[in-house]
């Protein structure tokens, strides 16, 4: 398959004022006179992309994942060229349309009507090219009642619409998304997600940046990992979503508290340990959608104490959102030693995507008592191999929601 987009030594270098201390205006005053005329400022280097290479194939959808300052927003502007890089060459095959932030290309002065034949003209295509998508634009958007009104007077999330909807309908065949999705509605990010991936499907490319591990999985096939202006890794959306989350610590997939030299417990209860197994017993990072998985946690009670201990599991999925919590059905008191608590998930029953595992133990007597929680303790992807199996009609990869449950259904004829 020929490549979309070819990047080769990329760099993009800033120079920055030299950090100075803060001082009054008399201490200005004072430097000014005795250093008049004064010395220029110093000026740093500051890397924000370093010595990147990559190749994007046609009909790729890539997400751009890192933290904050990682060079993800200067990517994006150098493959739109907004920006000039500093080294290295980027080579793109078609035409690109992007859209950086809200608004991006938009005249504050010019009504909606006329912005939408204004960013045609920019990509490069005819007035008759615009007018044929220019309804399926609009309703997509759902400005119909102020296409005459500058798109000054727009709300953010009217602005936002209508920028995504152009730059997503004059047939690109690169499109680059910044995460600009946060500012609409849960209806609209569908909707936005949905037309991404009509446009891969038709054999074009997608590249986008987001926070959202969830959108990542559920629309990209690739994923790259930047890491303070470098790739730290690239591959399946899973693979690197794991990377990030927890990176090689022993946090994924299992912990070992001992082992580590922390002691998480009060006087009663300590945790040891927490794993997430396969059907075989055997630790694992990432679970097929339709296979059961066990999480498991080791835990010492440290002293007879008459205190009927609850375990719990917390599942959380990326941006703090909780799946679900669980707990055994039947307390007992338990004798001092070691013991170990497991929670069987079937399989068809969580969605594609990644989630953390909180450990924690508790008991009622008299009232709530935490003897000790460890949130996000260990890190594990659920994901859909897609192969066919698993029928899921009228979805590509992730169902909305947080489970995906695989439940009984009865369709048939209605007795008269």
């Amino acid at each position: 398959m020929s490549y979309s987009v070819r990047v080769e030594g990329l760099g993009k270098r800033y120079m920055i004022k030299g950090n100075r201390r803060h001082r009054l205006l008399r201490d200005e005053i004072m430097s000014f006179v005795k250093e008049f005329p004064r010395k220029a400022e110093t000026r740093q280097e500051f890397w924000a992309l370093r010595d990147l290479g990559f190749e994007i194939a046609e009909g790729d959808k890539v997400g751009i994942i890192g933290k904050n300052g990682a060079g993800k927003s200067t990517l994006l502007k150098l493959l739109s060229r907004v920006a000039e890089p500093t080294t290295g060459e980027i080579r793109l095959r078609g035409r690109v349309s992007s859209l950086l932030e809200v608004g991006t290309g938009f005249h504050p002065e010019l009504t909606g009507r006329e912005n939408i034949f204004l960013n045609g003209v920019i990509l490069g295509m005819s007035r008759i090219e615009v007018r044929r998508k220019f309804d399926e634009i609009v309703s997509f958007a759902g400005v119909e009642r102020f296409l005459e009104t500058q798109v000054k007077h727009y709300s953010s999330g009217m602005y936002m619409r209508l920028a995504f909807s152009v730059a997503a309908h004059l047939d690109p065949e690169i499109l680059i998304v910044d995460e600009v999705l946060a500012v609409g509605d849960a209806e609209f990010q569908k909707k936005c997600l949905g037309k991404m991936q009509d446009i891969s499907t038709g054999g074009r490319t997608v590249i986008f940046v987001s926070h959202s591990m969830q959108t990542v999985t559920s629309l990209c096939n690739q994923c790259i990992l930047l890491d303070s202006g470098q790739i730290r890794k690239q591959g399946r959306p899973s693979e690197v979503i794991i990377e990030y989350l927890g990176g090689d610590s022993e946090s994924v997939g299992r912990v070992d508290f001992e082992r580590q030299g922390r002691t998480v417990a009060d006087e009663h209860v300590q945790l040891l340990y927490g794993e997430v197994l396969d059907e075989d017993d055997q630790p694992i990072l990432e679970a097929d959608i339709r296979k059961p998985i066990r999480v498991k946690m080791g835990f010492r009670v440290k002293s007879r104490s008459g205190i009927r201990f609850m375990p719990n599991f917390h599942f959380v999925v990326p941006g703090g959102t909780y799946a679900f919590v669980s707990t055994p059905d039947v307390l007992t008191e338990l004798t001092p030693g070691d013991y170990e608590a497991s929670c069987y998930i079937p399989g068809d029953f969580l969605n594609e995507g990644s989630y953390f595992v909180g450990l924690a133990v508790s008991s009622y007597a008299p009232g709530l008592t935490i003897h000790f929680f460890e949130p996000s303790a260990m890190t594990f992807n659920v994901r859909d191999s897609m192969d066919g199996s698993v029928g899921r009609h009228g979805y590509a990869n992730v169902m909305p929601g947080v489970v995906r449950p695989r439940l009984q259904w009865k369709v048939e004829e209605a007795s008269n």
